[in-house]
């Protein structure tokens, strides 16, 4: 299936496309997996698309033939939330499939791109923020949990989550 999509380093012109595929993508998959009240107040800031992570070269997206925006994610150097980094790890950061592309290698795919690049960059470890409906994807990656978390949302609102590791 990878012939049925590509994988390019993402730019801020794809501003528009990482954000549609968000909204398409957070709510439908993570319904089953969280408090509806959570998601509703939570998911407003997680389907935006980051500026600084389009502007990173270290965030890709997955396009389809037509030109679809079916995936995306990303590492950086620098921790989610306060941007603090140390030598040795990276940080797995916003990634989604279209529920319509869900199953087709895509994530992997990302993931692939992810690894080779971080350790072409020095990092030797991958730490991930996984929302508890993506633990599963990221543990067939080889990702271990570490423990559950809240992450602070807007408002006040936290969403749980798994930090996951991995060795690369």
């Amino acid at each position: 299936m990878a012939d049925a999509f590509s994988v390019s380093v993402a730019t801020p012109a794809d501003n528009g496309p990482v954000g549609a595929l968000l909204e398409a993508s957070y709510p439908a998959l993570m319904r089953d997996s969280y408090d509806a009240a959570v998601l509703a107040a939570a998911l407003p800031a997680m389907t935006k698309a980051n500026a600084a992570l389009l502007s990173s070269g270290t965030y890709y997206v997955a396009r389809s033939k037509a030109g679809e925006t079916v995936g995306c994610g990303g590492w950086t150097h620098g921790r989610p939330g306060s941007g603090e980094t140390e030598p040795g790890p990276a940080h797995i950061r916003h990634f989604a499939t279209h529920p319509d592309w869900t199953g087709r290698g895509i994530g992997r795919l990302l993931y692939a791109r992810c690894e080779a690049d971080a350790r072409a960059a020095g990092a030797r470890r991958f730490e991930c923020y996984s929302s508890i409906n993506a633990e599963g994807f990221y543990a067939a990656l080889g990702f271990e949990t570490v423990r559950r978390m809240q992450i602070p949302m807007a408002n006040g609102v936290r969403i749980p989550n798994v930090l996951m590791q991995r060795r690369i």
